[in-house]
């Protein structure tokens, strides 16, 4: 973990502007800009990049995946430029929370991956680099995007600390173990092999 050097109140700023940012749910307006309905109602019900390509639109999916990963990328990266290391981390920490949990929504979101990579790119470029590369990986390897995430996730924090950033391994733990909190009915069905494919619309 960082030192946490700044200010309580101004930690606690950072974490609701991050939260708030986080928020945003790109794909549900990614799927209203492109008049592909309500997202909530479509495939899995999944407001994310992976469930706005389900419904054949590429460009739409693209969007809400630069969009929920820049959300997770910007939260750290004003952080650290205003406070400092601390501050980044808790910003990309509940960045994450607001797109699983966003207030804009009823605190029904996303599974947060796409804003997982986003945040670990901007709070160490190599290790959300060798996440990215992962996830990539196992999702040619078995085509399935659920999974994929899982695998980059748990191993994200053994990869930090193999790259030399082990103040990120506690937050890297965090995120990892909400990740398969928030993908526990993939899980299930992964295991009866049941899990949409990538590209499956």
């Amino acid at each position: 973990m960082p030192d946490f050097t700044s200010a309580p109140l101004a930690l606690i700023l950072v974490a609701v502007l991050g939260y708030l940012l986080g928020s945003i749910p790109f794909g549900i307006v990614m799927a209203r800009l492109f008049g592909l309905g309500d997202l909530r109602q479509i495939g899995s019900g999944n407001i994310g990049a992976t469930n706005v390509l389900r419904t054949g639109n590429k460009v739409a999916a693209f969007l809400t995946l630069i969009g929920d990963a820049g959300k997770g990328g910007a939260a750290v990266l004003i952080a650290r430029m205003m406070l400092g290391e601390d501050a980044a981390q808790i910003a990309g920490f509940t960045a994450f929370l607001g797109h699983c949990f966003p207030i804009y929504l009823g605190f029904k979101g996303g599974k947060g991956v796409a804003t997982w990579l986003g945040t670990m790119l901007a709070l160490s470029f190599p290790v959300g680099l060798a996440a990215c590369a992962t996830w990539l990986v196992a999702a040619g390897l078995f085509r399935i995007s659920s999974l994929a995430a899982l695998i980059a996730a748990a191993l994200s924090p053994l990869v930090a600390i193999l790259l030399g950033q082990g103040g990120l391994t506690v937050l890297a733990l965090a995120l990892a173990a909400l990740i398969f909190i928030r993908h526990s009915a993939n899980i299930t069905r992964i295991l009866a092999r049941t899990e949409p494919k990538i590209g499956k619309k």
